[in-house]
């Protein structure tokens, strides 16, 4: 990988220092990218379950909204705290603890009797995804040696996570047309127990780097009761909109928080959250830009599957396999970015894929209450999907290539945190621009503005703003690539 210039990062003239490999470094490869498909799929794969969790459970539309916010905000909220705990405390160690919650919590969620028991192994189950996904990045940087393999890697590691978000429809569609919503939680537990066996196995616990150095408690308090206060708010938008009292308190809270966090930081020894990685370009812009396109990309997937659904009216198993085509090619896209890589340069690649997936969206967009299925789900699925993971893969490279050993967690868990808060604001956002744009004014912010009813034509106006919305984005995170991400880093990896 090519070294960023001194004036771009506090680390640029040192890479990474070779740690022991294990001589199975590919099956640490394929462990961690387990664990990172379990908890990406399971931001998305209770969509397709909402119906049947709320004829069954009982759940009003804010009930049924939690149970997809409650997983988001733990794991966005504790996400850097996850980050540095791997750094201090190991990652294997972190990896068993975080996947071991989050499989116990899928067994409370998967017999849940009450909403509130539901919710509540949602939320733990989200604590777990923090405290285990960040350890997956860092587990496949430190298994393979830089160079075309770690980027290999990395882009195996992109193209899984991506997929667990784009498989959700069809995996919870096909659990619950064949057996029951409940199986969309049930069903991470013997995946979770395999995987626990294979990290035992294969997991070595490799030097952390951090020289003894005790965890910033202040900073970890200061930064998730931001982070969570924050996505709280965000998630609050979606009933009472973002002009209501309650909603500006909260986010301006959460923003608060956060700003006191950047203070503390700055003056304490042994900080959470180096301020000093910030200074290279290459990580704080392929942050910003992954914030960006995660914000694109979980609304996609989320507003897709309720189209299919209620409005040209499939079974949630049809509308599963509907959205298959688009979950090969987020793959597809990931897995060919490396080969361009090198020759291309990674922030053209970026460039490139963000530019694919706006034409995507903007394809997208012109859904209409009849649509078909090849001109309104496959084809602008897979342009947006293809486009997506083209530029997802090279912002993780460039985001972690200048990570020091005793900060690889912390920039593995900045990359976690910025696709998860962008898929936690954009959902949110995109959702009240669905609202404010397509429904009629008493029906806003209503259970039906969250998975329609039996009329739901109403939804097709405000989705298509939504994606017009996306398409957007996707130009500005573009924009920023070209002027951010700086020209020495083109062709790392």
């Amino acid at each position: 990988m090519t070294s960023m210039p001194q004036n771009d990062s506090a680390t640029s003239d040192t890479t990474t220092p070779s740690s022991p490999r294990t001589p199975r470094p590919w099956l640490v490869v394929l462990t961690a990218c387990a664990a990172q498909f379990l908890v990406v799929l399971d931001v998305s794969v209770v969509n397709v379950a909402l119906p049947s969790m709320r004829n069954d459970l009982g759940l009003t539309a804010l009930g049924l909204q939690w149970v997809v916010s409650a997983y988001s905000i733990a794991f966005a909220g504790f996400m850097l705290l996850g980050g540095r705990a791997a750094d201090v405390f190991g990652r294997k160690a972190m990896f068993l603890l975080g996947l071991g919650l989050f499989t116990g919590a899928s067994v409370v969620g998967g017999i849940a009797p009450e909403g509130q028991y539901l919710i509540g192994a949602r939320a733990v189950q989200g604590l777990g995804a923090a405290l285990l996904s960040p350890t997956t990045l860092t587990l496949v940087t430190g298994a393979v040696e830089a160079g075309p393999a770690r980027t290999r890697a990395i882009g195996t590691w992109t193209a899984v996570g991506a997929a667990g978000g784009a498989a959700g429809g069809f995996v919870g569609g096909l659990l619950v047309d064949l057996l029951s919503w409940r199986w969309v939680l049930l069903i991470n537990v013997p995946i979770g127990v395999l995987v626990l066996a294979a990290a035992l196995l294969w997991l070595r616990e490799g030097p952390t780097g951090t020289g003894g150095r005790h965890l910033d408690l202040p900073g970890a308090v200061l930064v998730t009761g931001g982070l969570a206060t924050l996505a709280y708010g965000i998630v609050q938008t979606e009933e009472a909109g973002w002009t209501d009292p309650a909603t500006l308190l909260t986010l301006l809270g959460g923003l608060a928080l956060l700003g006191v966090f950047v203070a503390v930081e700055a003056r304490t020894q042994a900080p959470l959250m180096p301020l000093k990685i910030f200074r290279n370009r290459a990580v704080s812009a392929a942050n910003v830009a992954i914030l960006l396109c995660g914000s694109s990309s979980f609304g996609m997937w989320y507003f897709m599957t309720v189209y299919a659904q209620n409005v040209l009216g499939h079974t949630p198993i049809q509308a599963g396999l509907a959205l298959v085509p688009s979950s090969l090619s987020v793959i597809l896209g990931s897995k060919l970015a490396p080969r361009l890589m090198p020759a291309l340069g990674a922030r053209n690649v970026a460039v490139a894929g963000a530019l694919i997936g706006a034409a995507g969206f903007a394809w997208q967009s012109t859904l209409t209450v009849d649509g078909t299925f090849l001109g309104t789900i496959l084809g602008p699925g897979v342009v947006m999907m293809v486009g997506l993971g083209l530029a997802t893969t090279p912002l993780a490279t460039l985001a972690t290539s200048h990570a020091e050993p005793g900060d690889a967690g912390l920039v593995s868990g900045l990359v976690n945190t910025s696709r998860t808060m962008g898929g936690a604001l954009g959902l949110s956002v995109l959702s009240t621009i669905a609202a404010s744009g397509g429904l009629p004014a008493p029906v806003a912010f209503s259970e039906y503005s969250l998975i329609g009813g039996p009329d739901s034509s109403y939804l097709v106006p405000g989705y298509a703003l939504a994606f017009r919305v996306s398409a957007g984005i996707l130009v500005a995170a573009s924009v920023l690539m070209l002027v951010r991400l700086p020209k020495e880093a083109e062709r790392a990896g």
